[in-house]
């Protein structure tokens, strides 16, 4: 006997999920209106790569505290330190990422100001905790964090004006609208939520927004083939009828590759390290929230927009 769960799933339902549609725009509304305050009001906690400045990960003995620890850092007055728990190591040892500002200077005067504050932080954590292990220290310059702001959110413009195109030429404009404002609803939630938790946002969490992109962009592009196919198989079936139809038919699809991705995405965040801690959580909000859009914002979408039936008949 095998437990075939797959079995469960929905194949020909009759969810009615264009009918809730204006609940479903609401709570989009209340995601993007929320993230955007969010952003003015208390904004991203970016990481040293759009930062610049000196962080160091060091393995203390759980004796050792945050405050310990920034306290030492602050007496170096080298700018208000920041540091945060990574995860235990063992059962003895906690890894902590201990960050200081960029420090004063250009060209060469900042690259050696940076250098002397690296070394008198690991110096002073050295000193004042004997048994505490150095694993190791980035060093990241302004003009460099500058360039980096600007080519991460450049690439993430650049990624949904292709998509756009993409699906203008795949299918019609009216669907382009769509795939183009619920890709848009995926990438403001995602910054909305990482303002309101105050989780790095660095390199990893830019590379994590393009693939919510492509994830979320797949999972719509499935939705809109079977909506076209419904359109010219269902010509005098209501709009919004079809709509349903072609999501119900979707669902079993959508809810396997999600669960799927999920799972290993949870693992990540587990058990994969401080490095790509951001980068999953990212993700898995991503996945969520891109599956949330694919069905009750890229679909409805296509009411409003009043896609025509003329163009999808062969």
């Amino acid at each position: 006997m095998t437990l075939a769960l797959v079995k469960y799933l929905p194949t020909s339902g009759k969810i009615p999920f264009i009918r809730g549609r204006w609940i479903a725009l609401a709570i989009s509304g209340f995601f993007i209106v929320f993230s955007m305050f969010e952003f003015a009001t208390v904004g991203i906690n970016f990481g040293i790569d759009f930062r610049g400045g000196i962080q160091t990960e060091v393995a203390a003995t759980n004796s050792t505290s945050i405050e310990d620890l920034r306290a030492t850092a602050n007496a170096l007055d080298l700018g208000e330190a920041r540091v945060q728990g990574a995860g235990p190591v063992g059962t003895e040892r906690t890894t902590y990422l201990i960050s200081l500002p960029l420090q004063e200077g250009e060209g060469l005067e900042g690259e050696a100001a940076q250098n002397t504050a690296r070394q008198s932080l690991e110096a002073a954590l050295t000193t004042t905790f004997p048994d505490i292990q150095m694993r190791g220290t980035t060093v990241i310059g302004g003009a460099v964090s500058g360039e980096l702001i600007v080519t991460g959110f450049t690439a993430i413009g650049v990624a949904l004006f292709l998509m756009l195109v993409y699906i203008w030429f795949r299918f019609e404009w009216q669907y382009s609208v769509g795939a183009i404002i619920a890709l848009t609803h995926d990438v403001i939630a995602t910054v909305g939520m990482f303002s309101l938790t105050q989780m790095t946002f660095d390199l990893a969490t830019v590379a994590a927004i393009l693939t919510i992109v492509g994830y979320s962009m797949n999972d719509t592009v499935v939705v809109y083939d079977r909506i076209r196919e419904n359109l010219r198989k269902y010509k005098r079936k209501p709009l919004q009828e079809v709509l349903d139809l072609s999501i119900n038919d979707t669902l079993s699809r959508t809810i396997l590759t999600s669960v799927t991705t999920l799972v290993a995405l949870i693992s990540l965040y587990l058990i994969g390290g401080t490095a790509l801690k951001g980068f999953a959580f990212a993700m898995i909000w991503g996945v969520m929230i891109g599956t949330f859009s694919s069905i009750f914002v890229a679909a409805p979408i296509l009411l409003f927009t009043n896609v025509q039936r003329e163009s999808n008949e062969s």
